[in-house]
């Protein structure tokens, strides 16, 4: 049992520190090749904070647990709203400015909707998985059409301020391309095989380990960039990286699982983690896009709430666990 838990953390640790460096040398590199700010916030950093729940649910699937893959994507979303927006807007409340992601909140409620219909029959098959990866196809092309006609977006331009703190010659951007890259694929199978492990030991299901213990994991590098980006008053930027990752967790992450490993999908997915996703993301889209003339903010009220709620989850997912147990 010690091995397990020892390669969990090792795992999570290099994971973190291996997604930073991806994210921050791809965005660098897409600025020396001439990409508008607002499309590397967009697109570049999207994916780059989805590249742990994609690289991780990846490997799960190959290896035969589909459960953990479709946790980890799940799971992670409902972090990254309640948890990681949470903890960001506790240190600094958060206002949206920028018009592109009001246009994204109703498209993520949108997916949401949507993935839990393709899986309400109890499966995830190879069909719903291409399902998943045409719309997710079809986003990424929406996105680039945004990004390259954005103008003036407020998340363009605390993209381009954070480009410009960070600026790195194009050698060592690469460089820390490859070298994340790497480190990630082998941290991400350290985790898993530690997760799958423990979870063996202990009796419980891949799908709780994949929803508490990785989804917390993987959702890291955004806490932390969520967190910096609020304390220097890049309010988008930390909404955006939610956002992004969201939508790239449901359509991507899912969809790669499924093409490769079709599952069967718990019905504690359907009436437990599902409705909390939706209404958590229903919850994100009310407070971001802003009604009666209040603009889209997160203040720290609304922000202890979110905490509470995926704390209460959490309570909620262990004791249905044990329940199943005894």
């Amino acid at each position: 049992m010690l091995l397990p838990i020892l390669a969990l953390i090792a795992g999570l640790a290099l994971l973190v520190w291996s997604a930073d460096r991806f994210v921050e040398g791809a965005s660098a590199t897409a600025g020396h090749f001439g990409m508008p700010p607002l499309l590397v916030g967009m697109v570049i950093v999207g994916f780059g904070t989805s590249a742990p729940e994609m690289v991780v649910s990846t490997l799960a699937a190959s290896q035969g647990n589909p459960a953990l893959a479709l946790g980890n994507a799940w799971g992670s979303n409902i972090v990254n709203i309640a948890l990681i927006l949470g903890i960001t807007a506790l240190v600094a409340p958060i206002t949206v400015r920028s018009a592109i992601l009001r246009k994204e909140l109703p498209v993520l409620t949108a997916v949401t909707l949507m993935a839990g219909y393709l899986v309400w029959d109890g499966t995830l098959s190879r069909n719903d998985a291409w399902v998943l990866l045409g719309v997710f196809v079809a986003l990424v092309a929406w996105s680039i059409v945004e990004g390259l006609r954005g103008g003036d977006d407020a998340l363009g331009t605390e993209t381009a301020a954070e480009l410009q703190s960070r600026a790195m010659p194009l050698n060592r951007s690469l460089l820390w391309v490859v070298i994340g890259l790497v480190v990630l694929v082998g941290s991400s199978q350290l985790l898993v095989w530690g997760a799958v492990q423990i979870a063996q030991s202990l009796g419980v299901s891949d799908l709780i380990i994949g929803l508490t213990v990785v989804a917390v994991g993987t959702s890291l590098p955004e806490l932390a960039s969520c967190v910096a980006a609020a304390r220097k008053g890049e309010h988008d930027i930390a909404v955006g990286n939610v956002l992004g990752s969201n939508l790239f967790n449901s359509l991507a992450v899912v969809g790669l699982a499924g093409a490769i490993a079709p599952m069967q999908v718990d019905p504690a997915v359907l009436t437990r983690d599902w409705p909390v996703m939706l209404g958590l993301t229903a919850v994100l889209f009310a407070m971001g896009w802003g009604f009666r003339g209040r603009k889209g903010r997160i203040n720290r009220v609304e922000a202890s709430v979110l905490v509470a709620v995926y704390l209460g989850y959490t309570a909620w997912l262990f004791m249905s666990s044990a329940s199943a147990m005894g």
